[in-house]
């Protein structure tokens, strides 16, 4: 089983190394839109096939520029018309749940991006569908998006190790902390709540 796992990997590493970088970025884009696929496998493959360093920016810049896609898509595309296809009931729970996430606090927001278990797609969702200021969402991204892609890199280059090893809680608690830090630090440097 595993023999025939490493075949496959092997046949997508090589694959990947055909195609170049692009194709490992726009690998991350697709799953930052489409949230079926499994991340941490992706950005794996990234550091399998370009190393650790280069296999991270890429994973990173795909991971931004497809959130940020996606956040485009309904803000500016789909939430109008999303709005009136809802029912009155559902149009006001969800302008509810939207007030809430415009009103978000920016370091919340940094670790709830920056937590390798948060549907990013569905923060993306409703980023887009609420009126949180586009500054404060790409600043919460480019801030807990380091932590999350370290976190599924080091899971998928590293997956059966991985699942014997505990120490893998601690390094997910000191993440997340950190990026909570570093959004309180960058919070008084940027005002990131306006517009």
């Amino acid at each position: 089983m595993l023999d025939k796992l490493q075949i496959y990997l092997q046949i997508i590493v090589d694959y990947l190394l055909q195609v170049g970088l692009v194709g490992g970025f726009l690998l991350i884009v697709l799953e930052s839109i489409i949230p079926a696929l499994p991340l941490s496998v992706f950005i794996g493959l990234n550091i399998i096939t370009f190393g650790k360093i280069l296999g991270y920016v890429i994973s990173y810049f795909g991971t931004i520029v497809g959130c940020v896609l996606s956040f485009i898509t309904f803000r500016y595309i789909l939430k109008n018309y999303l709005y009136k296809i809802f029912k009155e009931k559902t149009r006001i729970k969800i302008e509810d749940l939207m007030k809430k996430m415009t009103n978000i606090d920016f370091n919340t927001l940094v670790v709830i991006i920056a937590i390798p278990f948060t549907p990013a797609f569905l923060v993306n969702i409703a980023a887009g569908l609420s009126n949180i200021p586009i500054k404060k969402y790409i600043f919460a991204l480019l801030i807990g998006k380091p932590f999350m892609i370290y976190f599924w890199g080091y899971i998928g280059a590293n997956l059966l190790e991985s699942l014997k090893n505990p120490i893998i809680l601690v390094k997910i608690i000191v993440i997340v902390l950190l990026a909570y830090l570093i959004s309180k630090v960058v919070e008084k440097i940027i005002n990131v709540e306006k517009n």
